[in-house]
Parts: structure tokens; C-alpha cells; sequence
């Protein structure tokens, strides 16, 4: 993870901008959830929503949401996470300590695989999924690389002592398993043969479409030099890792889901997901799922794009639908290089496509094509994709949709969804403290554009509260 944060204050008013029609009310001006939505969803019912969550639980989600949309918190955490106290081993220990009882607690499944399963097995009594996420990303060198498999493949073997239907994901980072300069050098090259067709690259595979017309470019502004031999053998390695973990996946009947990134390396993450997937992606049933990030102006062409491309060869494709999580860093970018913004000028226009894909993905759920993870925070998203599941017949269990949130966010939402008969999983990122703090900081991030959810949340978590302990159930 790109470390280097813009100002505290610069990086508050550019997200109060981009977040500003964000609130608890808030309506989608564009597509507004039909009514038979809030019938479906129904989040106002406190206590059948946290009827599975103990009080203890809900009082500490209810402090640790408050500090996390503290903003003065946040940007005091985000500084010290960035500063050099992070390299006095004493200073370290003490805020990392301080940081897996507080934030890490709240957002991570634990430190091990077996407290992962252990928070897996919890969620799963309450009605939910576990996506497993062994928190490790953006490595430099094979060694690296070779571990993360290991770790990865630990956690797909480990899914087999939890209960059935427990686990619906595997989440990786292709960052994880393939050096991080050599995903730059094989995006550029990508970029450069979109712009030229005639420009040779002798190594690559069979892939859907990466590009589109409206697709940013920019990254790329001269002709790349092609691979040495030693980052052609590289690659080779890298492919490899992503087989081995593909294939014991479809092993043990897990699906994986690759996670995106920033959009100077998301070709090459494309290219290694689409490949793959056209590989192991059989019988109807999508092992290798993508992610799309409605947030980006050419998301809507190249998510069409890929799905009739998948189609034609008799693919069945999975995505992960989201809104995005490198706001700032994709715009500092773009700004650097003189470029616009990769990223829709405003949040109304992101909502719009969000629901603009939802729709065209339920479709083809409709019509037998295609998976989805409907991976969002939105409350308008997530009833309108709901109520648009229901007109279109989509039955309760349908394996092809899904509903995600993170761990420790949207949980009204996530409850909500599972009432109405929907899957719901949940991100459950995992491992040491030190190791998982780049998701940590993102969360930080993130959580600015997020407020509103996590108001709504905090409000219905002390309404269940009071409620409790006005009838004196203490006990739950």
C-alpha cells in the first residue's frame, strides 16, 4: 500500500466534497429503491435485527464505530501510523497494542487462521458467511511471493474444518503472489499494445477485454521495454502461485475471489484474473471471480465488455461488484500527471453506476449467465438490488448472488439482508497486527464516505441497547 497520505486537512475537505450529499436520509437522486424495497429490507426493527449479537458486542461495535467516525481520531491515528514513532520498538508496541484492542478488534477476525475460523463459526451461528482474507499484500521478491501462497493455501485447507456453507470466498491480492514492480512493468506493457495492437507481447495468454475506449491510459506515456528474460521466468512463477491456488481451490469446491487495486495496476491484476478464469471456470459454476469498481468512469464499458466476451466462449463469470477504495491516492495521481480523475466527479454519479451494473448483473443472473457479490454499504444500493432480485425471480439461496459487507461495518445492513432471505457474508481479513495495518489505514480512508452507514448503525445499536436494558436483558 502507497503510504504517503495527502495532508490531513487537504485529504478532509476533498472527501467532505466527494462524500457531501452522503447522509442518513440520503436518497439516490437517479434511481430511487422502488416501495416494495422497504418491505423487503427491513431495517427498522432493532431488536429482531441484533436479536443474534450479544450486548457486550453491540456495546463495543457502538464505541469503536463512534471513534472510527471521530475525524480528529482519525486523522491523530493516521498520523502516527505514518510517522516515525511507528520505527521506536517500545512507541511501536505500545500503539500497536493499543490498535488490536481497539480498531483491529473491531475490523479483523484475529491474528491466526484458527481465530479467523472461531470468528467464521460466530458470524455463521448468526446467520452469515465468512470471507476469509489472509490480510497480505504488495509483495517485492519471490521469497515473499512463495510465502504468501503458503499462507493462502493454509486457509483454503483450513476451510475444510469449518461448518458447511460457512465459508463462501477466498480473498486475494494478486499484489500478494506476484511482485508488485513486475505488476507495474506488465501493466504498462498491456496499456501500451491497447494503444498499439501491433505491439508483440510474446508471453501473454488468452484473456477477456482489460481496456476500454474511456479506460486511463495515462499511467503509460511512452513505449515500455519488453520483459527481460529474468522478469519473462518471473512471471512464469507468478502464474504458477495463482494455478496452485486456483486449482486447490476447485479442489475443495472454495471460490476465489481477486481483489482490485489501484488503476496503475489493475490490467495486469485483469489480465491474471481473466486468464485464469477461463481456465478453471467450468460447468456453469465461477471458481475465479473479479472485481469491478463502480467508481471508475470506464468500469460500466469493460464490465459489458468482459461479460459477452466470457459468454461467447462459454464462460461463466464472477464479479465482485464495489464502489471503490483508493479515492484519494487514484486522484493525487491523475493530478500529478495532469490528467482528470479516473473516478466519477461526484458521488451521485457513483451510486448511479453502481445500481446501473447491479441491474445489468441481476439480469443475467436471471437468465442463467454470470455470479455476483453485491459488495456495498449503501443502504439505497442494497435494498434496490434486493427488490430487483425479487422482480426478476431470483430465488432465496440463489448461489450466483451474494451481499457482502466488511467486518464491523453496515452490520443493520448485513442483518437486514439476511432477514430478507438473502446470502450475506462478511470481509474477514486476518493475521498479524503489523501485517494487516495497510487495510487498517485504508479502513481509516474509507470510513470518511462511510459515516452515514455507520451513524445509521450506532443509532440502532443504542436504541437495542436501551431496549435491553430497560427490559433487563443483561444476559443476552
Amino acid at each position: 500500500m502507497d503510504r504517503r497520505l495527502l495532508p490531513a486537512t487537504t485529504l478532509r475537505l476533498f472527501n467532505r466534497r466527494f462524500n457531501s450529499t452522503v447522509s442518513t436520509a440520503t436518497v439516490l437522486q437517479t434511481l430511487k429503491p422502488e416501495p416494495a424495497a422497504l418491505t423487503i429490507v427491513n431495517l427498522d426493527d432493532h431488536r429482531k435485527l441484533f436479536a443474534s449479537v450479544s450486548t457486550s458486542k453491540l456495546l463495543r461495535s457502538s464505541i469503536n464505530l463512534g471513534l472510527a467516525s471521530n475525524e480528529t481520531f482519525v486523522d491523530f491515528g493516521m498520523w502516527v501510523m505514518n510517522s516515525r514513532l511507528m520505527e521506536t520498538s517500545l512507541v511501536r508496541d505500545v500503539i500497536l497494542k493499543t490498535v488490536k484492542h481497539t480498531m483491529f478488534e473491531h475490523f479483523c477476525a484475529g491474528e491466526t487462521t484458527e481465530e479467523a475460523g472461531e470468528c467464521v463459526r460466530k458470524i455463521h451461528d448468526a446467520g452469515l458467511r465468512g470471507m476469509l482474507v489472509y490480510a497480505v499484500e504488495h509483495t517485492g521478491d519471490n521469497t515473499g511471493c512463495d510465502r504468501n501462497l503458503e499462507g493462502f493455501l493454509r486457509c483454503v485447507e483450513f476451510s475444510k474444518s469449518l461448518p458447511p456453507s460457512s465459508v463462501s470466498f477466498l480473498i486475494a491480492k494478486i499484489t500478494a503472489i506476484c511482485p508488485i514492480g513486475l505488476l507495474r512493468r506488465v501493466s504498462d506493457l498491456l496499456r501500451w499494445q491497447y494503444k498499439d495492437p501491433s505491439f508483440n507481447l510474446p508471453w501473454k495468454l488468452h484473456t477477456l477485454p482489460i481496456f476500454s475506449t474511456s479506460s486511463p491510459l495515462y499511467h503509460t506515456l511512452q513505449k515500455p521495454p519488453p520483459l527481460t528474460p529474468e522478469e519473462e521466468l518471473d512471471l512464469e512463477l507468478a502464474h504458477r502461485r495463482l494455478q496452485k491456488l486456483c486449482q486447490k481451490c476447485v479442489q475443495e469446491s472454495v471460490p476465489l475471489l481477486i481483489d482490485a487495486e489501484y488503476t496503475s495496476l489493475q490490467p495486469a491484476i485483469d489480465y491474471f484474473t481473466y486468464s485464469s478464469a477461463i481456465k478453471h471456470n467450468q460447468d456453469g459454476n465461477p471458481i475465479v471471480y473479479g472485481t469491478v469498481q463502480a467508481y471508475l468512469k470506464d468500469a460500466k464499458e469493460r464490465l459489458f465488455m468482459a461479460s459477452k466476451a466470457a459468454e461467447k466462449l462459454g464462460v461463466p463469470m464472477g464479479f465482485k461488484l464495489v464502489r471503490g477504495a483508493y479515492m484519494s491516492s487514484e486522484t493525487e495521481s491523475a493530478s500529478s500527471l495532469g490528467y482528470d480523475s479516473p473516478i466519477h466527479n461526484s458521488i451521485d454519479e457513483t451510486h448511479a453506476c453502481y445500481n446501473d451494473y447491479a441491474g445489468f448483473l441481476l439480469k443475467r443472473i436471471a437468465n442463467g449467465n454470470d455470479a455476483v457479490v453485491f459488495a456495498t454499504h449503501n443502504i439505497d444500493s442494497g435494498k434496490l438490488a434486493a427488490c430487483r432480485a425479487r422482480n426478476l425471480g431470483i430465488q432465496k439461496g440463489n448461489r450466483r448472488l451474494e451481499f457482502a459487507q466488511l467486518y464491523g461495518m453496515s452490520e443493520a445492513l448485513s442483518f437486514g439482508l439476511r432477514n430478507a432471505g438473502f446470502q450475506v457474508s462478511k470481509y474477514l481479513p486476518y493475521g498479524p497486527v503489523d501485517m494487516v495495518m495497510p487495510y487498517l489505514l485504508r479502513r481509516a480512508e474509507e470510513n470518511r464516505g462511510l459515516l452515514s452507514t455507520s451513524n445509521i448503525d450506532r443509532v440502532l445499536m443504542w436504541k437495542e441497547l436501551k431496549r435491553r436494558i430497560k427490559s433487563l436483558e443483561f444476559g443476552k
